[in-house]
Order: C-alpha cells, then structure tokens, then sequence
C-alpha cells in the first residue's frame, strides 16, 4: 500500500501557459500538504525537466501557444520507455477529454477549477502511480533475485559436478524419455559408444552387449523414478571379456514437481570384480 505521506511527498510538475492558473493550482496542492511542486509556463520545457526529474505527475494544460499538449504528450512518449504517461490533463474543451485519453493521458480536470474535482483527482491518480512504480520496482527486484539464484545454482550444479568427478569414473543426465543429454568422463571409450549415440540414443537403443536381467533391473530402478546406489551390472566387450559397471542416480524434477529425467555418477569396477570372482588359491 501507498502511505499518505509517500503521496504528499510525490513530485508535481505544473505545465500552463497562464501565471494565474500555475499560481492557483500551485495553492490548491500546498494547501492540501503537497512539498514536491515544480512549473513551467514553457511547454516546450516539458520533457527535458521531466527526463531530468522523472515526475510523479504533470498537471499539463492542452491549448498553449507555440506547442499544445498533445505535442508535449508525443515527446514525453519517448521518455517513458514502459508508455506509462504521468499526465492530468487541464481543459475547458469537453471534446478535447476524450483525445487527451486516446493520446495517453491518464485523467483530466475540468476549468475552471472545482476544488474538491482537483484535489481529488490528483491523490487518486498519485496513489495508482505510486503503486505502479512500486510494482514496476518489486519486478525489476524479483528479476534480479531469480538470475542471482539462477546463478547460485548453476554455481551449485558445477561444485556437484567437480565432487562427482573426484569420486567416480563418470556423471550423466538422461532426460523423462531416457535419452541421454550430458555425459563427462571417459565412459564412451570405456564401452566403445559413439558420442552421437550416447546423446541421442536411449539405453534401449544401445542395449547390444548388456546383461539383459541386469538391465531389466536397472530399468525397473529408473522407472520407479527412486534414487539407486551403487548398483552393478556387466557388459560384453568385443573381445568376449566383461566390463562392470557400478552406477548410481537420482531422479531430477523441475520447480513444479515435473519429473525431467535422472542424474548420476558410474564407476568402473571391473578389477574389484574379478577379484571378487577368482576361486581362492
């Protein structure tokens, strides 16, 4: 919410080629608590004080010699990038009210002046100005916080990365379709894959080579969409020999709970096995 006080405290800016108009609405706003006032009896003033004081609102009379209204409106587009104009019209013209809107103008007042229509269409509209910079603010502060955060975690992802490399052989993602998306480490010499493979192509896919029940038991792991820990499973290399593998992962899910696919870490723990495997002498 907007306090009183943020409201009395806003920046005025009057724009009217009659002294005695700029005298009397310069009155009216003091008079009601308002310290913030500045004014030009120059239209063509206008949009280089407003890009230097970016006012909360100008009181912008439409007929003046030499440049109207609807010209300062014009130029003052230009500086409002978001095409919010701060502008309260004054006309004694009813048939210029509804051009004045039409060219960006968000309200009007009526000469000659009705002293309660002035004071209250000037609080109101500062009020909603007010509030429409706060929100542009918290935005722009939301904006920030998400690509710091977005920062942080991509910063996170890649200490998680350097550990992962320091304990295992290799770290994968797959994606919800089993499709692996990123592989580090020296797996594909490991099984002799094709990097073009190994992106593209699921486990299915590459499946020659593989221990079928072993696989069946790592898929029904990853269906479950559960963690796994070092589980084990063995591949036929070319030559006849087997290779194990020990890997383990972890389901991925996006902010909204999605399921996206899995990561891990994989080992090759072919000597640990064949040791475990050879008769006792």
């Amino acid at each position: 919410m907007i306090s009183e006080q943020e409201i009395l405290n806003a920046s005025i800016l009057i724009v009217d080629d009659q002294e005695a108009n700029v005298l009397l609405l310069d009155h009216i706003l003091k008079g009601a608590g308002y310290a913030c006032i500045a004014s030009t009896m120059d239209p063509r003033e206008v949009c280089e004080l407003h890009r230097k004081n970016h006012y909360d609102l100008i009181l912008l009379d439409l007929l003046m010699p030499g440049m109207d209204g609807f010209q300062v409106m014009e130029g003052l587009k230009e500086i409002e990038p978001d095409g919010y104009l701060p502008v309260l019209v004054i006309t004694a013209q009813p048939d210029h009210k509804l051009r004045a809107l039409q060219a960006g103008a968000k309200d009007f007042i009526s000469k000659p002046f009705d002293l309660v229509e002035v004071q209250t269409r000037i609080h109101n509209m500062l009020e909603v100005r007010l509030l429409y910079k706060k929100l542009e603010n918290s935005n722009k502060v939301l904006e920030r916080t998400v690509l710091e955060r977005t920062a942080q975690l991509r910063e996170s992802e890649a200490r998680f990365r350097r550990l992962t490399e320091l304990s295992s052989d290799w770290y994968w993602e797959q994606d919800e379709n089993g499709h692996f998306t990123k592989i580090f480490g020296p797996v594909l010499e490991m099984l002799g894959i094709r990097v073009d493979d190994a992106l593209y192509k699921t486990r299915e896919e590459q499946g020659a080579g593989w221990n079928e029940a072993e696989r069946e038991m790592l898929e029904a792991n990853l269906a479950s969409r559960q963690p796994f820990l070092d589980f084990v499973y063995s591949r036929t290399n070319p030559d006849g020999s087997l290779r194990y593998l020990m890997v383990s992962g972890e389901p991925m899910f996006d902010p909204s709970g999605r399921f996206i696919g899995y990561r891990g870490i994989g080992k090759d723990v072919t000597e640990t096995m064949r040791h475990k495997h050879e008769p006792a002498s």
